[in-house]
């Protein structure tokens, strides 16, 4: 048995657990012709690269320490998330206008959401986090490697602290990303 896992940088993971980030900003990865949200509910699998750290906002750049959660041979799972609304951005000219719910520049939404693959339109999943009773270390594994959104991981159960944000604040959320950019 195994449970779907989003992969997201570890950063982001963190800023949904503090509350500074509502929703993630979704293509697909390299490997996919584009994001299909595989599960309504699912894990957080945290990513991290070097880049990341021109990638977020400055006020943002202390979560960038928690990259220990993402090594060579071990990933700790300390999160899930719940799929409150799926977006798709049909006016990226204001993708600006929703800044405030998330960590990244203005420059890494352009070029390595936006601007990537043009032709696809950006999803704007707007997520419920909750932090796991007690994180999960798994063992690094090749199952887990690649450009790609989703990854199934050998975890049968999860159990979970309250949500950050509740799903009355997530849907006055929603319905601004929608007024925005949907």
């Amino acid at each position: 048995m195994s449970t779907p896992a989003l992969k997201e940088w570890a950063a982001a993971v963190h800023a949904l657990l503090d509350g500074r980030q509502t929703v993630l900003l979704r293509k697909g990865g390299i490997h996919e012709k584009r994001f299909s949200l595989a599960a309504g509910e699912f894990l957080l699998f945290p990513t991290v690269a070097h880049s990341h750290n021109q990638r977020v906002r400055p006020e943002h750049r202390g979560l960038l320490e928690y990259a220990p959660d993402s090594t060579e041979d071990t990933v700790v799972l300390r999160a899930g998330a719940k799929v409150v609304a799926a977006i798709e951005v049909n006016r990226p000219e204001a993708i600006g206008d929703i800044a405030d719910l998330h960590i990244w520049t203005e420059e890494s939404v352009r070029a390595d959401r936006l601007d990537f693959r043009p032709k696809h339109r950006l999803t704007v999943l707007v997520v419920q986090a909750r932090a796991l009773t007690v994180p999960v270390p798994l063992p690094r594994s090749p199952d887990y490697a690649g450009c790609s959104s989703w990854v199934q991981l050998p975890v049968t159960e999860s159990r979970y602290l309250p949500a950050v944000h509740d799903l009355d604040a997530l849907a006055a959320v929603a319905r601004r990303v929608r007024a925005s950019v949907g």
